[in-house]
């Protein structure tokens, strides 16, 4: 009977290492199905950011950091009046425009998306409308 006995644990042992090696294997994929429904993932295999205006940071420090972004490499041409993001005429729509042609056309040289705090990274594409905020891989 001791060796039945002793059978019987090493088969429940195997049993236990089987079904917990098959719950871990269930948990990493259903974790790597959670994040790629949740990140946006291009069909190229790439992931997309766009640089908009911080919502919590002051107009007075918005307009400063668009200045800035303005003179030093982004395209401010489209938030003009006449042009197809002059609308919503608001100093953060603005400013996530301005930051995110700086931060799309100068990231591969180092850019990031700070604006001394004014900005953050997002995953959501802010275009609208006519008004198209360009993505560079």
């Amino acid at each position: 009977m001791s060796m039945s006995s002793s059978r019987c644990n090493i088969n429940l042992h195997k049993r236990s290492l089987m079904c917990r090696s098959m719950s871990f294997g269930l948990i990493k994929f259903l974790v790597a199905l959670i994040f790629f429904t949740i990140v946006p993932l291009k069909s190229e295999g790439q992931f997309h950011d766009w640089c908009i205006a911080d919502e919590q940071t002051p107009d007075d420090v918005l307009v400063q950091a668009l200045n800035w972004a303005c003179q030093n490499g982004a395209d401010c041409t489209k938030i003009q009046e006449n042009q197809p993001c002059y609308l919503p005429n608001t100093v953060k729509e603005h400013a996530s425009y301005a930051f995110n042609s700086y931060y799309q056309n100068l990231k591969q040289k180092g850019a990031s998306c700070y604006f001394n705090s004014a900005a953050v990274l997002t995953a959501h594409d802010p275009s609208h409308d006519a008004c198209k905020f360009e993505v560079i891989p």
